[in-house]
């Protein structure tokens, strides 16, 4: 520590005394040396504060040599660190943006935000990239980008970063084919991938991943068989999930988890069954109110069980027409729902039941005024 410190005190001295040269000289001694030793936070943080003095005047390329020579180091000063990930040079950015374990996810999120394509790319390259930063790459970055971070086995994706990537694989087979390899997409999103996906998209799935072969099979026997099941003739035979389902209310296994396994799995006749229960209403209006274009239904029955947002989510997107809805009407939707109050939901419930002679939907737009 004390001959660390005395160092430190005579490269202070010398860059103030020093000429161009002779600074630059002391930059790369004293970068050299904090890469090879080991020290405190403390000394990092004096080296941070001496490094930094000596690289103010050094031109571009001396200063993407030093990024570069800092960017592997788990002894980068991390104020250092985040000036030079915020560069507007992407050739001094570049090294310290795609491989410094220095750098804190609030820089990343602000240099996600802010900067070029070219730094974000640099970003979506990094060996684990947290869900808030992929949340800012899905929706501000350029396709390159999306197609790069989705390939990135390390990064991490929130539910609405997933939602984003499949809306935006729809015409790019490139981003697609990468959405559809990741073995952490969630179940209902891979099935609305495939529903819309080419048949090349498909091939090269099951070429790259023979494991999923029979599952993309079955999801477009699904997709097809569910589309089928909301339209065709047999929407109002329900019986086998009515008896299904009833044995679960019956043991009070009818949860919120359980309606959005159902949901998440696309079975839509046994989701219409457990709304139909839990809410009192006849199957009829609960498969109405699913499959209805104004999704406020939906939106007030999920509310009237308390059910969260992502129950909510799995619901619209099962009765959606081939299980789509754009990110906007989705981000809509969301604020409706939450917009939503759980008493006054309940009580148009209430009016309804003693209505029965009334269509769900008139005894909601008469009711709307309650919520």
């Amino acid at each position: 520590m004390a001959v660390t410190a005395s160092f430190l005190a005579e490269l202070d001295e010398a860059v103030a005394r020093g000429n161009p040269e002779s600074c630059l000289r002391a930059l790369w001694h004293a970068a050299d040396i904090l890469i090879a030793g080991t020290y405190s936070e403390e000394e990092i943080w004096t080296f941070g504060e001496v490094i930094g003095r000596l690289a103010q005047e050094i031109e571009t390329s001396a200063r993407a040599k030093l990024a570069g020579k800092l960017a592997c180091s788990p002894n980068a000063p991390i104020a250092l660190t985040r000036q030079m990930a915020s560069d507007d040079c992407i050739d001094v950015a570049w090294p310290v943006l795609s491989q410094s374990q220095r750098l804190d996810t609030e820089t990343l999120i602000a240099c996600a935000k802010s900067k070029s394509q070219q730094h974000l790319l640099a970003i979506s390259k990094r060996q684990a990239v947290p869900e808030a930063v992929t949340d800012v790459l899905v929706v501000r970055g350029s396709p390159e980008v999306v197609t790069s971070v989705a390939s990135n086995a390390g990064a991490n994706f929130s539910r609405s970063g997933f939602l984003h990537m499949v809306r935006r694989s729809e015409g790019d087979s490139i981003l697609a084919e990468s959405v559809g390899l990741r073995k952490d997409i969630p179940r209902h999103l891979f099935h609305q991938l495939i529903a819309k996906a080419s048949e090349e998209v498909r091939q090269k799935l099951q070429k790259e991943r023979p494991d999923i072969e029979t599952h993309i099979h079955n999801v477009v026997v699904a997709v097809t068989g569910a589309i089928h099941a909301r339209f065709g003739p047999t929407s109002k035979d329900y019986f086998t999930a009515k008896r299904t389902v009833a044995k679960l209310h019956e043991r009070g296994e009818l949860t919120e988890d359980k309606v959005f396994e159902l949901a998440h799995s696309l079975k839509f006749n046994e989701t219409t069954v457990a709304l139909s229960l839990l809410c009192g209403l006849p199957t009829d209006v609960a498969e109405r109110a699913l499959i209805e274009k104004d999704r406020e239904p939906v939106l007030i029955l999920a509310k009237s069980l308390d059910f969260s947002w992502p129950t909510t989510m799995a619901l619209l997107f099962l009765g959606a027409a081939n299980f789509r809805i754009t990110a906007g009407e989705l981000e809509r939707l969301k604020l409706d729902f939450h917009r939503l109050n759980v008493r006054a939901c309940r009580e148009v419930l209430i009016i309804y039941r003693t209505r029965k002679e009334e269509a769900f939907g008139g005894s909601f737009q008469r009711s709307r005024r309650m919520i």
